[in-house]
C-alpha cells in the first residue's frame, strides 16, 4: 500500500545514487550547483535530442546514465522566474512525485540561476511532493498487476520513498517546511474523511475522529442527541431521524491567541451518508454520496493544522454529523420543525438536509462563542456546480471585508472562490405560508436560496458560506491532487487565519 515519502533537505552535493531530479530554467539553463555535477552534462546532451527548452513542469529522462551508479537522471522544467509562485513550487513538486515511479532514494537538486533555491522554495516544492503522492488504498488487498488485473499475493506496505531536496540553506527549508507539513497534514486528514466510505465512517466514528485532535492541544466536546434535543436542535435531529445511527456535534476550540480576544469560527456540515430521504436521490452516483460530509471534514483538517503549527489565533471549529436515511421514522416532506433558533422550518424536500444541519450548527456556534465571524463550508447544492463547474467554489457573505479576504486567500492557494449575490428578492423565495420559512425556494437560483436560508441563522454576524459540492469530492485532478476527495478548504482557511487573524 501507499507509503508516505519521507523529506530531508541537505547541502549542494554530487548524487552519487538512485533517481536524480533537476531544475531547469525555461532557457534550459542550469544554476551554477547543477552543473557542478557531472551527470548534469549528460542531461545537457539530451536537451536539443529531446527538444526539452525548460517550459514549466516538462521533463526529459535518461535512465541508467552511462558513467555513473544513477539510475535515473531527470530534468524537471521550471519555466520563467517570474511565475515561480508559492503554488508554482508545489505544483514543481507534485510532478516530481508523479514521476517517482519505483524510486526508493531520491535526489532534488534545487538549483536555478537567478532564482532563490532557498527555505521557502524547498518547503514548498516538499509540501507537493506529498500532497501528489496521497493515495486512498487502505482497503486494497491485492497486488495491482499494472494492467488493471490484481494479483494473488497479498499488498504490503511499501517502504517510504526518501526524498532528499537540496537547497542553498537547509537549516531554512526544513523550518519552514515544520510548518507547512502542519497544513499538509490537515489535509490529507480531510482528503481520508471523505473518502472513507459510509459504512465505516458514520456521525459516532466521525466524531471519535475528530476527538484525536485533542493529543494536539484542542479541547473537543462531543454533543449526543440528547443534548442537542435538550438545546433545542429540531432542525439538525429531524435529519437525522432516520437512520439508526445517532447524531453527533463536535465542538473543537483551539486557544492559541490571547484570551481576551475572540475567536474565529468555522462550521462544516457533516452527513456522513446522504440517501435524500424520502425525497430520494437516483440509484446513480448515490455512492458518491458518502462524500457529503467534505465541509466538516474540512473544518476538522483545519482544526488540525492550526492545532499543530500553534497557530496564535483563538479557533472554533463547530460540526453536525448526521446520516439522511429512510425507515419509517424519516421525516417526511411537509414535516414542520422548530429550530433551536426558535424559527420553524416546512421541511418540502427532505434531499435538501445540509441547511437544515447547518441552521442549527450556525446559531449554536454563534450562540454560545459570539465570534468576531463565522464561515461554513458544505457540500450544499448541485445548483453550484451548474453555475461554476468545479474549479471554483461558490462564495456567499453579508460582509465584503470577510469576502474579499477569502477571495484573495483563494488566489494565494488556488482554492479558488467566486463571490454570488444575496438579496431580498431571493429571500423571499423561502418564505411559506404554514411556517416561518420553507427549506426550497422554486427552480432556478438553487445555490443562493441555499445561501439565503443558511442567512437566517447568523444574526448580524459577519457571515461567509462556501458551496464546495464541486470542490470537496470528484473534483479534476490536478498536480497535487489525484484523490477523489480533495482536502479543499484546509489551505485556504489556514492562508485566511494566517494572513489576517493570528497575533
Amino acid at each position: 500500500m501507499t507509503s508516505r515519502p519521507s523529506i530531508a533537505f541537505a547541502k549542494f552535493a554530487a548524487p552519487k545514487k538512485g533517481s536524480v531530479f533537476v531544475l531547469v530554467a525555461d532557457d534550459s539553463s542550469l544554476g551554477e550547483a547543477a552543473k557542478a555535477c557531472d551527470p548534469a552534462k549528460t542531461l545537457e546532451r539530451a536537451f536539443p535530442v529531446a527538444d526539452f527548452s525548460g517550459k514549466f513542469a516538462s521533463l526529459v529522462e535518461v535512465l541508467a546514465p552511462e558513467g555513473t551508479s544513477l539510475d535515473r537522471l531527470v530534468a524537471v522544467g521550471a519555466g520563467k522566474e517570474s511565475g515561480l509562485d508559492d503554488h508554482a513550487w508545489l505544483k514543481l513538486g507534485g510532478t516530481i512525485a508523479a514521476s517517482l515511479r519505483k524510486a526508493t532514494e531520491v535526489v532534488v537538486v534545487l538549483d536555478l540561476p537567478g532564482a532563490a533555491g532557498g527555505g521557502t522554495q524547498a518547503a514548498q516544492l516538499a509540501a507537493g511532493i506529498l500532497l501528489r503522492s496521497y493515495a486512498f488504498d487502505k482497503y486494497k488487498t491485492k497486488k495491482d498487476n499494472g494492467d488493471g488485473r490484481h494479483g494473488g499475493k497479498k499488498a504490503e506496505p511499501k517502504k517510504p520513498v526518501k526524498v532528499t531536496i537540496h537547497t542553498t540553506d537547509p537549516a531554512a527549508a526544513k523550518r519552514a517546511f515544520a510548518d507547512e507539513v502542519a497544513v499538509i497534514d490537515g489535509v490529507l486528514l480531510a482528503r481520508d474523511l471523505v473518502n472513507e466510505p459510509a459504512n465505516i465512517l458514520g456521525p459516532v466514528e466521525f466524531a471519535a475522529r475528530a476527538s484525536e485532535l485533542e493529543a494536539l492541544g484542542v479541547k473537543v466536546e462531543i454533543l449526543a442527541e440528547k443534548e442537542m434535543k435538550k438545546l433545542g436542535m429540531g432542525s439538525l435531529l429531524g435529519v437525522a431521524q432516520g437512520s439508526p445511527r445517532g447524531a453527533r456535534m463536535a465542538v473543537m476550540q483551539w486557544n492559541g491567541g490571547k484570551a481576551k480576544d475572540s475567536p474565529v469560527a468555522f462550521v462544516g456540515k457533516g452527513v456522513t451518508f446522504d440517501t435524500g430521504g424520502n425525497s430520494m436521490k437516483p440509484a446513480s452516483g448515490m455512492e458518491d454520496m458518502k462524500g457529503d460530509m467534505g465541509g466538516a471534514a474540512a473544518v476538522t483538517g483545519l482544526m488540525h493544522a492550526l492545532a499543530s503549527r500553534k497557530a496564535k489565533a483563538n479557533v472554533v471549529g463547530v460540526i453536525g454529523l448526521v446520516e439522511n436515511a429512510v425507515d419509517g421514522h424519516a421525516q417526511r416532506p411537509g414535516d414542520i420543525v422548530t429550530s433551536m433558533s426558535g424559527q420553524t422550518i416546512e421541511v418540502l424536500n427532505t434531499d435538501a438536509e445540509g441547511r437544515l444541519v447547518l441552521a442549527d450548527a450556525l446559531w449554536y456556534c454563534n450562540d454560545r462563542f459570539q465570534p468576531k465571524f463565522m464561515v461554513n463550508l458544505a457540500t450544499l447544492t448541485g445548483a453550484i456546480m451548474v453555475a461554476l463547474g468545479q474549479n471554483y467554489a461558490g462564495l456567499f457573505s453579508n460582509n465584503d471585508e470577510l469576502a474579499d479576504r477569502l477571495t484573495t486567500a483563494g488566489q494565494s492557494t488556488q482554492e479558488r472562490l467566486w463571490r454570488m449575490p444575496l438579496g431580498a428578492e431571493y429571500d423571499k423565495l423561502i418564505d411559506s405560508k404554514n411556517a416561518d420559512m420553507k427549506n426550497i425556494g422554486g427552480r432556478y437560483g438553487g445555490a443562493i436560496i441555499a445561501a439565503q436560508f443558511l442567512q437566517r441563522f447568523v444574526k448580524d454576524t459577519p457571515w461567509a458560506h462556501l458551496d464546495i459540492a464541486g470542490t470537496a469530492m470528484g473534483a479534476p485532478p490536478s498536480e497535487i491532487n489525484q484523490s477523489w476527495g480533495s482536502g479543499f478548504g484546509v489551505r485556504l482557511l489556514d492562508r485566511l487565519v494566517r494572513d489576517n487573524y493570528e497575533g
